[in-house]
């Protein structure tokens, strides 16, 4: 390791040790075991250095959300024992590459993106892929369209499409706190609506209890409102460097 990559190292290694404080003072509050949480490190802009640096301090969840990043990248890390979690916008035309490397999307939002991962993953003859519905708590009752995802009202078919649909696995619902709609800038009450829409769609599909919420600057608030996944980057990694 070079003097460069040992300060590298250490840099993150003392960022996960604060995280995973969070991560513990906010189960204890929420009087949830440790256990119930997996920390997700999203690791988009980020060379496949730090992720072989970050597999090498304990990590074992990474995300990405952009396949032209993390394709390349999960190949140079394939040796390396990390669970791949795709979190972005998929577009159909990349779903094919996606299911090569990724055990979750998170981010299934839409009937045609359902049908194109099945027959990707039929096709590759690999394992189920772990599905999880978006949730877009910003378009409840039609109040905006400003994150990505399905309306709250439009989760349980989604879901059941999911579940009924030959080399997929529903294991839960997503969302990103809400930009806009009476929700938006108040991340506790919007994970608490999530927390209602898992828990209906655990109702009808009881194996789907991935609850994937929170990020840098509101994990403790998913973590009391029963995420299951937190997905962190920034607090780990750094600010990141603008898009390509």
């Amino acid at each position: 390791m070079t003097e460069g990559q040992r300060a590298r190292y250490e840099e993150l290694g003392t960022n996960l040790d604060v995280v995973e404080r969070r991560i513990v003072d906010a189960c204890a509050a929420a009087g949830r075991p440790r256990g119930e949480v997996t920390l997700i490190v999203v690791t988009k802009t980020y060379p496949a250095e730090d992720t072989a640096l970050l597999a090498g301090l304990g990590v074992t969840d990474v995300a990405e959300n952009r396949d032209q990043d993390a394709a390349p990248k999960a190949e140079q890390c394939r040796n390396l024992p990390l669970d791949w979690h795709f979190v972005g916008q998929l577009q159909t035309n990349k779903v094919r590459s996606v299911v090569r490397y990724a055990n979750h999307v998170h981010s299934v939002d839409r009937p045609r993106l359902v049908e194109s991962l099945s027959a990707a993953v039929l096709k590759a003859e690999r394992p189920e892929l772990g599905c999880l519905v978006q949730v877009a708590l910003d378009k409840e009752h039609g109040e905006g369209e400003h994150r990505a995802g399905v309306a709250p009202e439009d989760v349980a078919e989604l879901a059941d499409a999911i579940a009924d649909t030959p080399g997929l696995r529903l294991d839960g619902v997503m969302t990103v706190a809400p930009l806009a709609g009476p929700l938006a800038g108040d991340p506790a009450r919007a994970f608490d609506r999530l927390a209602e829409i898992a828990t209906a769609v655990r109702a009808a599909h009881p194996a789907a209890t991935m609850v994937s919420a929170g990020m840098s600057g509101d994990l403790e608030q998913a973590i009391a409102a029963g995420a299951t996944h937190v997905r962190v980057g920034t607090a780990v990694l750094g600010v990141r460097s603008p898009l390509r």
